[in-house]
């Protein structure tokens, strides 16, 4: 599998496109904003798009996905369905944050702790990783021993917990429980900022280290 992060938006979200090397085929995870640079890295690389997923409902993640699935006629897979007042509330955060043009959706596949998605001949799993939101997904690709974890997990630090259900106890839980037991070799993804691994984050992470 190969990927490109396409930062988006003020709040400099990485919104990755994925695809199989064989097929060409791929997914966007997480757009957020900026439609029309994440459609240049899709023209640069040569990829059809099969489908959007989504980590979770917040606006900087998912602002952009109800335009991009119109525009490309693409289905939706993601987040958990305890999500779903975030993305129904997407018109009242773009007002809070000054996006323009947001709109909510619903998603063609609501994803659960144990579902897999793919695109091409890609397989990933799907993890549900509660804490920062209700809601939130980890979408995990085994054989490349690569993560795409959202907000729950940065270089050096954690997602925020003190919006609206999130908790800060259910999130050290998800990175200890279903984060850590992936392997220590694990590169990951995260919402915002740079890549790391789990090595790296269980030796230093002041918030959730060992």
């Amino acid at each position: 599998m190969k990927y490109q992060i396409i930062p988006v938006t003020p709040f400099e979200q990485n919104c990755s496109l994925l695809w199989c090397e064989q097929t060409k085929r791929g997914a966007v995870v997480d757009p957020g904003g900026d439609v029309s640079r994440i459609l240049r890295a899709v023209a640069d690389n040569g990829v059809e798009l099969e489908k959007i997923l989504v980590t979770h409902g917040h606006i900087d993640h998912a602002g952009a996905v109800a335009e991009l699935s119109d525009r490309l006629s693409l289905p939706i897979e993601g987040p958990q369905r305890e999500d779903q007042f975030w993305i129904d509330g997407m018109p009242a955060q773009s007002r809070m944050f000054g996006f323009s043009k947001v709109r909510a959706f619903t998603p063609d596949r609501w994803l659960e702790q144990g579902d897999t998605v793919s695109f091409g001949n890609i397989e990933m799993e799907v993890l549900h990783c509660p804490g920062h939101t209700p809601g939130h997904l980890v979408f995990f690709y085994r054989p490349g021993r690569l993560a795409i974890v959202g907000d729950v997990l940065f270089q050096g630090s954690i997602g925020r917990t003190d919006f609206p259900k999130g908790d800060f106890n259910t999130l050290i839980t998800s990175i200890h429980k279903r984060l850590w037991p992936l392997g220590n070799d694990v590169a990951f993804i995260p919402g915002h900022g740079p890549m790391s691994t789990f090595a790296a984050e269980r030796r230093s992470n002041p918030f959730c280290g060992d």
